[in-house]
């Protein structure tokens, strides 16, 4: 079998931020790294699952909804992906991610989808930890660039 492209990323180099992973055909792939590699800090399953709740609910709702293709967590829980079609503008990624987790901070109420008949793990949802998570990287993406997409070597 063929290896898959993101494992030859070095993650013992990646840090925190908004990296441009792949592009197949018109879809990009944005690697947002929220937890360093390997260092023993983990996003945790409740704040993870509240946070994709919110972030794919206010990404699809944005100006930009209509370019998003996926919004979702990875596996090993440093990150999320966000698969696009390639007409938004890297900029207009940074700045939807960047709009995404101000909404994540300051939300309050209900969470999107959380209902017993709406979700598969309806109980396991962490708002006050995924608020925490989109703090963190508010201060990170700040200032991001297009220019800082490109992984470490």
């Amino acid at each position: 079998m063929k290896r898959i492209a993101s494992f030859d990323v070095d993650h013992d180099l990646l840090r925190k931020g908004m990296y441009l992973s792949r592009k197949d055909g018109d879809v990009i792939t944005y690697d947002i790294r929220m937890k360093v590699p390997n260092a023993g800090d983990y996003l945790t399953n409740g704040a993870m699952h509240t946070f994709e709740h919110l972030f794919a609910t206010y990404a699809r709702n944005s100006i930009y909804g209509s370019e998003i293709i996926y919004v979702g967590p990875m596996g090993c829980r440093t990150g999320f992906y966000l698969l696009v079609r390639d007409t938004l503008r890297h900029e207009n990624a940074i700045r939807l991610v960047q709009e995404s987790f101000a909404f994540i901070q300051n939300f309050s109420g209900k969470i999107p989808g959380s209902e017993r008949k709406e979700c598969g793990n309806y109980l396991e949802h962490d708002l006050e930890g995924a608020k925490a998570v989109a703090a963190d990287m508010s201060v990170v993406l700040k200032d991001w660039t297009p220019e800082q997409l490109v992984y470490p070597a």
